[in-house]
């Protein structure tokens, strides 16, 4: 597998130090990674911004840093908002958004975008749901291939969350560049075997992007009862790769066992034990190159 990390741990968001994108290539770099995932928006690499100036500059970056971008992150919610109708083409927006991505994806080296798929509207019709992420999908894929690059549905969003559903999907929207962007996240938070999805997935797998978390119990105080009510959901907080609730030598053994040799992607993708300075986030993409290194899931 080929350790990669993604720009969004650098962009400043959930209370995180920022690194512009160039600093931050060159910052991957000397963390010791050999690829990068480029965030697909400000402040890093939205389409809006990327002038062949801006293109050459980043090209230049990597290049100096001897590291590859092998993957750009799009954020796509492919739900239609209910109360507007079809007054407003929220689909066709973001099917634009993934083809401008891909033209620049094709001119920084990299082959995949990772996309999402729709949150679930309450109230809509569940198959009318499932069909429009379908239909999008496609057209996002025919319109990337033109550029070279493959789609990896990440398995985050409600429709075909479900690694079993999500498998079902792939199969629906049937183009052989859309692939998967597998995690472990969603399926270790709702309780399926890590190891049995992992190795399920893995044959339709390009990219996995990781971090680990812990459950934090909340309680509600009751002071009728002058007693304290357990809530049903916890909170789950980011903490230092290894150290979480997820069983990441299962998931990885599973992926490596279906077959999956691909991009491994860390992220700091919300607030995180230790806090945001740049120290912190640095030590924990460090913890992660070692804990992958120390059982060999990625070259020493």
């Amino acid at each position: 597998m080929t350790p990669c990390l993604f720009s969004i741990s650098y962009a400043g968001f959930w209370g995180q130090s920022a690194l512009p994108l160039t600093d931050f290539i060159s910052h991957a770099a000397r963390l010791g990674y050999q690829s990068v995932m480029i965030a697909g928006k400000r402040p890093h690499l939205s389409p809006l911004d990327a002038s062949p100036e801006l293109i050459q500059t980043i090209n230049a970056s990597l290049a100096a840093a001897k590291i590859r971008c092998d993957v750009l992150g799009a954020y796509t919610n492919l739900a239609q908002p209910t109360g507007i109708g079809c007054e407003v083409p929220h689909i066709e927006f973001q099917i634009a958004y993934v083809e401008s991505l891909a033209r620049v994806a094709a001119q920084v080296g990299a082959r995949v975008i990772r996309i999402f798929g729709a949150y679930e509207v309450e109230g809509q019709d569940p198959q009318l749901q499932w069909n429009r992420c379908v239909s999008a999908i496609r057209e996002m894929c025919d319109r990337a291939a033109v550029h070279g690059i493959t789609l990896a549905l990440q398995n985050h969003h409600y429709i075909g969350l479900h690694t079993e559903a999500l498998i079902e999907m792939l199969a629906d929207i049937d183009r052989s560049n859309c692939k998967l962007g597998f995690d472990a996240w969603s399926p270790a938070l709702r309780g399926e075997a890590v190891y049995e999805s992992a190795r399920l997935a893995a044959p339709h797998t390009v990219i996995t992007t990781n971090a680990d978390y812990i459950k934090v119990p909340r309680h509600r105080y009751r002071p009728e009862l002058v007693n304290y009510e357990r809530q049903p959901v916890d909170w789950v907080r980011a903490v230092p790769f290894g150290t979480g609730f997820i069983d990441y030598a299962a998931f990885f053994q599973g992926l490596k066992d279906g077959g999956f040799d691909g991009i491994a992607t860390f992220e700091m993708c919300s607030p995180l034990r230790g806090g945001g300075s740049l120290q912190n986030l640095d030590a924990c993409a460090t913890t992660y190159l070692e804990w992958m290194r120390g059982r060999e899931f990625i070259p020493q």
